[in-house]
């Protein structure tokens, strides 16, 4: 079964990033981070690795 949540923490970073020319905002950015938090709880090894890459991704953006 796939996990829901693991889904949209990565599609949380990526309207995140998409949206970075268009301007974002601190309460997007924690919104992905809160995502990828709650999906941490119930993934998988393989999908907790993904998540820490999404997270280094999240952090090396800069808000326009």
């Amino acid at each position: 079964m796939q996990n829901n949540l693991f889904q949209q923490a990565k599609d949380a970073v990526t309207q995140f990033t998409n949206n970075l020319a268009g301007g974002t905002n601190e309460q997007d950015k924690q919104a992905a981070q809160n995502a990828i938090q709650a999906a941490m709880q119930d993934a998988t090894g393989e999908e907790k690795q993904q998540l820490q890459q999404l997270q280094q991704q999240l952090e090396q953006q800069k808000l326009s």
